[in-house]
């Protein structure tokens, strides 16, 4: 599925040969996100990440960065999460090389001009604003505050409005240069490329960066011994709330049993939740579950929007279907659930943005890449004596965390919150 080189810098190039495709999407993968950031640098890797796209000195303004790409039908873009910072671009195959050279250029030659750096910071504190007045995003803020509280997975990965508005050009550079090193950073293409020719080209574009000591990784550990809730009152049309307990790393054995209980729980309209909150309650239009995974934490999550007077009824439900997971699990219902998650992986294969984020994610987080096949057996391998001895492990009452968001004040409700 993928060819591999490691420069002599320490640069990690993947690739994935696609030749069915008309694209090829170039990601650069940088070890830079909260989980590398103090408290007095919490929002750095992102402002960082917006910089890159404002000017090198090749191209010196944003228009000319996007134009380069865009002029030839092509996608720029970037994101910062909790552990890395990706940049990349999706481009037909003839474009490769340019797309090559803007994204080294945005990583090596970006100015961080002090005018950029003030006109991104308000720019970026109106992202937080944008955040903090979205009831969803949110109530997906408050839960990871929640769950590691004080902790870098427990910060949004913006940060806060009055470090960015005190954060220095002299503090950027600096963040910059520690993490934006050649052996902190995979490079995954996938597409309509051979690996000689990819290795060839990107060895002349980043073969003379020199490497650095490798920044440090802040770990984010749950330490909870009684269920916690955090409410904040706004005046909204519906309450948003997001129940969630501590989960499994990246590398935990029983991830993907994980990741099979949130399939059953609430992802796709014949989950548990679905069928019971909307379809037989009516209580919730927008209700599901997710899990996510981290290199030494994780965590299981359900999100819905209900009407305030129903926030009780919404509540005593949700936690209901938590609980019966632990209770039984039938065969046919697993078996759908492994359907639903091979189909979901095998159909984001067709795309190469989603292969080389696979790929480079793998990389960068676990230094070990499972291919298709591998993730399929794990799956498959999984049985209904897993999942109840997960769920168990997993689904406790002093583990319980729950966060509201809109008009309600009463604290009672973490009298509700057992299993």
């Amino acid at each position: 599925m993928h060819q591999k080189t490691v420069l002599d810098n320490g640069l990690r190039l993947l690739t994935s040969e696609m030749p069915h495709t008309h694209s090829v999407s170039v990601v650069i993968f940088v070890g830079s996100g909260t989980c590398y950031e103090t408290d007095a640098e919490a929002g750095i890797s992102h402002f960082i990440e917006h910089l890159c796209f404002k000017g090198t000195s090749k191209r010196q303004t944003a228009k000319e960065i996007s134009e380069a790409i865009e002029g030839v039908g092509g996608i720029l873009n970037g994101g910062t999460d909790k552990e890395l910072t990706v940049l990349w671009c999706k481009v037909t195959s003839q474009h490769f090389k340019l797309a090559l050279d803007v994204l080294v250029d945005l990583i090596r030659n970006s100015r961080f001009d002090n005018k950029d750096i003030g006109r991104e910071r308000q720019v970026i504190i109106e992202e937080i604003n944008m955040s903090l007045d979205s009831p969803q995003q949110r109530v997906d803020m408050l839960i990871d505050e929640i769950l590691w509280p004080g902790q870098p997975l427990g910060r949004d990965s913006a940060g806060k409005k009055d470090v960015v508005a005190a954060l220095t050009r002299q503090q950027i550079l600096g963040f910059f240069y520690k993490h934006y090193l050649p052996n902190n950073i995979v490079l995954s293409i996938a597409g309509d490329i051979k690996h000689e020719q990819a290795s060839d080209i990107v060895n002349q574009y980043l073969g003379d960066w020199k490497p650095e000591k490798l920044p440090t990784y802040l770990t984010s550990t749950v330490q909870q011994v009684a269920p916690r809730l955090k409410i904040e009152t706004r005046k909204t049309e519906q309450v948003n709330l997001c129940l969630g307990v501590p989960g499994l790393s990246i590398s935990h054995s029983d991830r993907f049993a994980m990741d099979l209980l949130s399939v059953i729980l609430g992802e796709g309209m014949s989950s548990r939740l679905f069928v019971e909150l909307r379809e037989n309650k009516g209580i919730a239009y927008d209700i599901g579950s997710c899990s996510v995974h981290f290199r030494d934490s994780g965590a299981f999550f359900i999100s819905a929007g209900v009407d305030s007077k129903r926030m009780g009824d919404a509540l005593i439900a949700m936690l209901s279907q938590l609980g019966g997971l632990k209770d039984e699990i039938a065969d046919n219902e697993l078996n759908r659930a492994k359907e639903l998650a091979k189909g979901r992986l095998l159909l984001a294969m067709e795309d190469s943005r989603l292969v080389a984020n696979w790929l480079g994610a793998q990389e960068i987080l676990t230094e070990r890449i499972l291919s298709v096949e591998e993730v399929v057996s794990h799956i498959e391998a999984v049985t209904t004596e897993d999942l109840l001895r997960v769920a168990q492990g997993l689904l406790v009452t002093e583990k319980l965390n729950l966060a509201v968001v809109g008009p309600v004040r009463n604290k009672d409700f973490v009298r509700l919150l057992r299993l």
